[in-house]
């Protein structure tokens, strides 16, 4: 399963592990007692466990997923990788110092460039005019060419991936493949802040994403541990 993001990106389900009875599970062997199928009282259980914040049941699940994305999404997300302290995440990355393959950049269309909020230091505002995104799309556009021709002469020359790729363009802008595998708090934790309102747009639209592929393999716990609608 794969869901499409901004003009080249994607989110796609590799693989997962559990279900809302495995997060059940997890807490009846406590009491050395097991469901054979989600009832009422176990998804009562999972409720109480969200609200009262018992959340080592749900990290006996996870998912496995993979992205495409550009840099300045994957390292927003990649903070929830380095800065957790509940659970085990696992992130693999492509890595041009092997491999060159080709560079693909995200690239906002006229009416898609975004002004400084009024009243706040980070964020969007409302849409800018479209002669002034009109411009700024061909400012990028004209970075992006230059730089691929430098960057395509100097794997020409000889030189070595790992520094050749000091000259691709629009470095926040490349677009990056990885994977990322996490346990379902985990999962929710990220959906819980990206989702909201106010984080950046383009990182929205992966969470969004993320909780298309994921809320049909738990929607009993997923429910109960997002705080955002």
């Amino acid at each position: 399963m794969k869901i499409n993001v901004l003009d080249r990106g994607y989110v796609r389900l590799v693989d997962h592990m559990g279900s809302d009875l495995s997060v059940v599970n997890s807490a009846r062997v406590s009491y050395a007692k097991q469901s054979k199928e989600l009832s009422p009282n176990d998804t009562k259980l999972i409720q109480f466990l969200a609200r009262e914040g018992h959340t080592s049941p749900f990290r006996h699940t996870t998912v496995q997923l993979e992205f495409y994305a550009p840099l300045m999404v994957a390292r927003q997300h990649w903070k929830y990788v380095v800065g957790s302290d509940h659970t085990m995440d696992a992130w693999n990355e492509a890595s041009r110092r092997y491999i060159t393959i080709d560079v693909e950049n995200y690239v906002p269309q006229p009416l898609q460039w975004r002004s400084k909020p009024e009243h706040s230091k980070q964020g969007s505002g409302e849409p800018m005019r479209e002669d002034i995104g009109r411009e700024a799309t061909e400012r990028l556009m004209r970075q992006i060419e230059q730089g691929m021709k430098d960057y395509e002469w100097a794997l020409e020359q000889g030189i070595a991936p790992e520094q050749a790729r000091l000259l691709i363009p629009s470095a926040y802008g490349m677009y990056t493949a990885y994977y990322w595998t996490a346990s379902l708090q985990s999962v929710s934790h990220f959906l819980n802040q990206r989702l909201a309102h106010d984080s950046q747009y383009e990182i929205q639209q992966y969470a969004q994403a993320v909780y298309d592929l994921v809320q049909p393999l738990f929607p009993v716990s997923l429910g109960q541990l997002l705080h955002t609608p």
